[in-house]
């Protein structure tokens, strides 16, 4: 098949050869992200951007994320409207709050938590909103397409698949439930059984890996080759959950 612009990157990530390619492409996203947000093209004093993380805010690892990033005057901005909506609706929430009250089988429950708590609700929506996330999705979405459109279209990509790394289970996760809608029953019955055993394979690998670094400290095997344990940790944790521990920072360039 024929290379096209859009699949570019998730080729990239392919050829990357890395523990997996859907984490590959996350980092470059969001980091993207980040500079889009954050970076010298100053797009956070735009209008119409400034509204839409105004609205939708940032999550606490988007934020930490942002902090690091370095843009103390960016943050600033983007902070300063963005508490100024929010206070805004948290004053109309408080002043249209009016306490349930419990029957008898509400009291007799002992989990404080209540459905039915309008603030509680409003608080919960803002912690699970953020511009970068929102972002993100959007722009993963179309990964998940295209890897099927390639998988089902290119037999060269097909078999780069079958002989990678596999993914991380986070990320894996999500191809299996893409994989219900955008496969039919004769294309599932060959993509099934290839991706379990490419991935029962990869993490028996990485168990390996761990299994051998941790005999590397056994004074007797001081002088014995490292073989391919020396990263094991980080790489053992990306298979299970996705992401890059040992990545640095990622700081904006000034």
């Amino acid at each position: 098949m024929k290379e096209q612009l859009y699949t570019i990157p998730l080729n990239d990530a392919v050829n990357a050869e890395d523990e997996c390619p859907f984490c590959f492409i996350e980092r470059n996203v969001e980091q993207d992200l980040l500079d889009f947000t954050l970076g010298s093209g100053s797009s956070y004093m735009e209008s119409d951007i400034r509204e839409e993380t105004d609205k939708a805010g940032f999550c606490r690892y988007h934020f930490q994320k942002m902090f690091d990033y370095g843009n103390t005057l960016g943050n600033g901005w983007i902070l300063k409207t963005h508490y100024k909506l929010t206070i805004q609706e948290m004053k109309k929430q408080f002043k249209s709050y009016s306490p349930a009250k419990m029957g008898f089988k509400e009291k007799l429950k002992k989990n404080t938590e209540s459905g039915n708590n309008t603030v509680a609700s409003w608080i919960r929506e803002k912690d699970c909103s953020c511009y970068i996330c929102n972002r993100f999705a959007d722009t993963y979405t179309r990964y998940l397409d295209t890897f099927f459109v390639l998988y089902k279209k290119d037999a060269a990509f097909r078999e780069k698949i079958k002989n990678s790394k596999g993914f991380c289970l986070h990320h894996f996760g999500d191809l299996c439930s893409r994989a219900d809608t955008a496969l039919n029953d004769k294309e599932k019955q060959e993509f099934y059984p290839a991706m379990f055993t490419l991935m029962e394979s990869n993490m028996e690998r990485l168990f390996e890996d761990i299994s051998w670094l941790i005999e590397k400290f056994d004074y007797r095997n001081k002088d014995a080759d490292w073989k391919n344990s020396k990263d094991a940790i980080q790489r053992g944790m990306q298979k299970l959950k996705g992401g890059y521990p040992a990545d640095p920072v990622y700081k904006m360039n000034k």
